[in-house]
């Protein structure tokens, strides 16, 4: 699974397109409290970026840069919580929420980790790199990832989902590297920050199916944005 988890079938276990929708609207009110201008912040065009590809209609898109750039009356704001913990097996895992009501989200991530165990700030980030992870598909078969990768400014390349490369960059590079990356035969997917494990752990298949279904239900609550898990496989 390695750095970010992504429940099977996604397409069709992630939970509808309105849940989807959901969290881009979310990254995208985050991003515009930067600024409601897409050319002069970095982070809020990538995230609109998302939303396209993901066919998110623009008055979605639009309406959340409002709200989070407090044009709008009906303004949200939204804090973002992280956790750090196992799941059972000891895997290590980090998880991302926004929510416009900790004291409700806090309760009920505690309760979801019942069946693993829910660690302090740090007791698991140590084992975690930061880092910018754009996913991108060659545009020619003779392109050559790596070189792509040190032309773009990259850390590092490797493959991905549905033959795509998933590029690794410093979290401040990561702009620079999606603006690069075309020139060098890639079209960007995705782009965002996350968490990558120095160290996985491999499980048997009984064990994955019970450190899976304890993933799935955590993915479920609306508040969580994204799961990073050190998982192997």
């Amino acid at each position: 699974m390695g750095a970010q988890w992504k429940v099977k079938n996604k397409e069709a276990a992630s939970n509808t397109k309105g849940r989807v929708f959901g969290k881009l609207s979310k990254d995208i009110m985050m991003a515009a409290r930067s600024g409601a201008d897409p050319d002069m912040n970095p982070h809020l065009r990538l995230v609109i970026e998302q939303a396209k590809k993901a066919s998110m209609p623009r008055d979605n898109w639009e309406r959340a840069i409002k709200k989070g750039a407090g044009l709008l009356d009906a303004g949200v704001h939204f804090e973002r919580l992280t956790y750090e913990g196992f799941a059972p097996h000891r895997v290590p895992l980090i998880v991302e929420c926004l929510t416009d009501n900790i004291n409700r989200t806090v309760s009920e991530i505690r309760v979801l980790f019942r069946k693993g165990q829910l660690g302090a700030t740090g007791s698991v980030a140590w084992d975690f790199d930061y880092q910018g992870m754009i996913e991108a598909t060659a545009e020619a078969a003779d392109v050559d990832p790596e070189e792509a990768a040190i032309e773009a400014g990259a850390q590092d390349c490797e493959p991905a989902d549905n033959g795509a490369t998933l590029f690794l960059t410093d979290p401040t590079d990561m702009d620079a590297v999606c603006r690069a990356l075309p020139a060098q035969g890639f079209s960007v997917l995705s782009a965002k920050l996350g968490y990558r494990p120095k160290n996985t752990v491999s499980l048997s298949d009984a064990e994955l199916e019970e450190v899976e279904a304890f993933l799935d239900a955590i993915d479920a609550h609306d508040d969580v944005q994204n799961i990073y898990v050190g998982l192997a496989g």
